[in-house]
C-alpha cells in the first residue's frame, strides 16, 4: 500500500504529514458499510502494518454524520437468505475488521458526528481515541434486529472501555449513548463543536504524528496484549517492549536534545 496514491472504492482516503485519514463517503444513507467496504476497510488496516510513512489515522463520515453499520438493503437483506456457512463467513469477516484495527501499529482517532451505530459504533469502539460533537448518537443496536449484542468484539471491549454495567445497558437495551453519557462514561475523549471536530482530530493526531512512533506502536501493542495477563505478566512485558524501545534512535535523540535543551525530532526508529 502506498498512501500517496492509495486510492479506495469504498471510501475516501487523504494523506498528508503522515495522518491518514478514512472518509465514509455515503452521506444520503448516513454512510452505510457494505460487504465490500468491511473488506476493503479490513484490507487496509492489514496493509497498514508495513506502511510506516503512516504514522496516525483519522475515521470519520461525511455529511454530518459518522456511519449508519450495516446496510439494511445491501447487507441485512441478503444476510436474512443465507446459511450457517455463509453466516460464519460474514461474521468472521466483520470481526477481521476489528482485529486489523486493534493490530495496525498506528493509533486510530475517531471523528464522530451524528449517527453511529452497529458496525459504525463497533469501529468507534475498536479506535484508540474517540472526539465526538454533542449532536454524536452511538448505538449497539443489534438486539433491536433480532440479534445478540455480542458483535465484533462488543462483549470484550465495551465493558473496558465503560465499565459492565453501563456496556450491558447498551447491549441489552440497544439505545443510543448521548455525547454527554458518552464523554461521563470515558467512552469519548472529548466533545467538541462539529465545525472544530476535524480541527481537534487533526491536531492529535499531528502530535502522534509528531512523536516516536516505535514507541506508540510499541504502546498499543501492549494496550491490546495485556488484557488477559496477570499483572507479573504483564509488569515483565513492558520491562522487555521498554528496554527494546532504548535500543532506538528516538531515545538518544529526546536525551541529546534534552542535553541540549532543544525540542527533540523524533523519526520513528
Amino acid at each position: 500500500m502506498d498512501p500517496t496514491n492509495y486510492t479506495p472504492t469504498h471510501y475516501l482516503w487523504s494523506f498528508a504529514d503522515g495522518i491518514g485519514t478514512v472518509t465514509f463517503n455515503r452521506p444520503e444513507r448516513k454512510n452505510p458499510l457494505t460487504f465490500e467496504s468491511y473488506a476493503e476497510l479490513r484490507e487496509m488496516f492489514r496493509a497498514l502494518v508495513y506502511v510506516k510513512s503512516v504514522k496516525a489515522i483519522i475515521i470519520t463520515g461525511a455529511g454530518g454524520n459518522f456511519c449508519s453499520g450495516g446496510d439494511v438493503h445491501e447487507i441485512i437483506g441478503p444476510l436474512v437468505g443465507m446459511e450457517m456457512p455463509e453466516l460464519l463467513d460474514f461474521t468472521r469477516m466483520t470481526g477481521d475488521l476489528v482485529k486489523a484495527m486493534r493490530d495496525c501499529p498506528q493509533p486510530i482517532i475517531a471523528a464522530i458526528d451524528g449517527v453511529c451505530v452497529g458496525a459504525g459504533a463497533i469501529m468507534a469502539m475498536a479506535s484508540d481515541l474517540r472526539i465526538a460533537t454533542p449532536e454524536a448518537k452511538c448505538a449497539f443496536l443489534f438486539n433491536r434486529v433480532g440479534l445478540a449484542g455480542c458483535d465484533m468484539g462488543a462483549c470484550a471491549m465495551l465493558p473496558r472501555i465503560i465499565g459492565q454495567g453501563r456496556a450491558s445497558e447498551l447491549l441489552y437495551l440497544g439505545r443510543s449513548m448521548s455525547a454527554e453519557e458518552g464523554e461521563r462514561w470515558g467512552f469519548y475523549n472529548r466533545i467538541i463543536a462539529a465545525d472544530a471536530l476535524m480541527a481537534a482530530a487533526l491536531d492529535w493526531a499531528t502530535r502522534i504524528a509528531a512523536g516516536p512512533n516505535f514507541g506508540n506502536a510499541m504502546t498499543k501493542n501492549q494496550l491490546n496484549t495485556e488484557w488477559d495477563m496477570s499483572l507479573h505478566t504483564a509488569i515483565e512485558a513492558e520491562a522487555q517492549a521498554q528496554a527494546i524501545c532504548m535500543q532506538t534512535k528516538d531515545f538518544e535523540r529526546a536525551y541529546t536534545a534534552f542535553v541540549a535543551k532543544q525540542k527533540p525530532v523524533f523519526e520513528g526508529n
